[in-house]
C-alpha cells in the first residue's frame, strides 16, 4: 500500500495535504480505493459549502459499493476537482495524485489531531 509520509489521514480513509495557502486538499487513500474496487461515480460537494468535522460531504461509487467521504475538519469547500468526476478511474490509478476537494479549515490546529502515516498504516492493518 502506498502511504506518503507527508500527508495526514483519517480513520475513515481520507488523506489530507496542507497547502501553502493554509487550505487542505482531500482525497481517498490507496487502501480505500483498493477496498472499493473500480470507481464508477464520484459526487463532490458544492464550492462554498460549509461542513463540520466528520460530516459526509461527498460520495464515491464503485462496482462493489457506495461510500461516503467525510470532512476531516470543520471548514468551507473552496475548490473541487472536476477531473475525478469526469474520470473516476483516475483515482484507482493513483489515489494520491487525484484529489477530491479543497477545504479552508475553521481552525488550522485541528489538522494536528489527524493521523500520521504510521498511525494510519496501523489502523489499515498495513503496519
Amino acid at each position: 500500500m502506498k502511504l506518503p509520509a507527508d500527508l495526514k489521514y483519517t480513520e475513515s480513509h481520507e488523506w489530507i495535504r496542507t497547502e501553502t495557502d493554509g487550505t487542505l486538499t482531500v482525497g481517498i487513500t490507496d487502501h480505500a480505493q483498493e477496498a472499493l474496487g473500480d470507481l464508477v461515480f464520484i459526487e463532490l460537494p458544492d464550492v462554498g459549502r460549509s461542513a463540520k468535522a466528520g460530516e459526509a460531504i461527498a460520495v464515491v461509487e464503485s462496482v462493489k459499493a457506495a461510500s461516503d467521504i467525510y470532512a476531516p475538519v470543520a471548514g468551507q469547500v473552496v475548490a473541487v476537482n472536476a477531473e475525478v468526476v469526469d474520470a473516476p478511474e483516475k483515482v484507482n490509478a493513483d489515489a494520491y495524485a487525484n484529489w477530491f476537494y479543497r477545504l479552508k479549515p475553521v481552525n488550522a490546529a485541528d489538522v494536528g489531531k489527524l493521523l500520521d502515516a504510521a498511525a494510519y498504516a496501523k489502523l489499515a492493518g498495513e503496519a
